[in-house]
């Protein structure tokens, strides 16, 4: 019985995972979904209270799934460190399909908390899977500091609020002006050489920290 009501669970939580990022958060109706897996509306309401806790459902679903991207990446030690760094980052990207829609869905202003939450997952998260990663670089010599961890805690709770669009607005100019800036203190956090972490700027989508669009 647990085993089919998970089964169940998932099929609800893949259906709208679906018609969200073909039809947008707004435009999708519980109908849809209903429809979709072919359920009765009692069978939903049993799973998911609304339409808002099936999207809560499908952003912890995703942040697991990132951060296993990011785990698998950190602990490949045939990849150099600082572009294992780089990967691990760019692994957990939501940049498509449904994915972005829940990006754009959480930055509503009434959805506030649930920005809240993906920030605090990020940031607990992320957090020790890159300062492994450092302490690796730290054993062979690529960085020196006494403070791995909060090192990468400060780099990525800055990182995260700095530029997300959503939350400060950048034009490119300040938005490579800052890229540029953010690399230079993170080698000296770190204790790096100066100028051996510029290919960083590839985790912010471009050679200059321009995004492409």
């Amino acid at each position: 019985m647990r085993k089919e009501a998970e089964e169940r669970r998932n099929e609800i939580l893949d259906a709208a995972d679906e018609l969200f990022g073909q039809k947008g958060f707004d435009g999708t109706s519980t109908n849809d979904i209903l429809d979709k897996v072919g359920i009765a509306r009692g069978t939903l309401y049993y799973h998911f209270k609304s339409k808002e806790d099936i999207m809560d459902a499908l952003i912890d679903r995703y942040s697991a799934r990132l951060l296993g991207n990011a785990q698998a990446i950190a602990v490949d030690k045939s990849i150099p460190v600082v572009e294992r760094i780089i990967k691990a980052v760019r692994s957990m990207n939501l940049s498509s399909g449904s994915s972005q829609e829940i990006m754009v869905h959480i930055h509503k202003p009434q959805n506030a908390l649930m920005h809240q939450k993906i920030q605090k997952v990020i940031i607990n998260g992320v957090t020790p899977i890159l300062a492994e990663i450092i302490r690796e670089g730290i054993d062979q010599g690529l960085f020196s500091t006494k403070y791995p961890y909060e090192c990468m805690e400060m780099i990525v709770t800055y990182a995260n609020t700095v530029f997300d669009d959503e939350v400060i607005e950048l034009t490119n100019e300040e938005r490579a002006l800052k890229i540029q800036a953010f690399i230079f203190n993170v080698e000296r956090l770190l204790g790096a050489e100066s100028g051996s972490m510029i290919n960083v700027m590839e985790m912010f989508g471009g050679k200059n920290g321009v995004k492409n669009d």
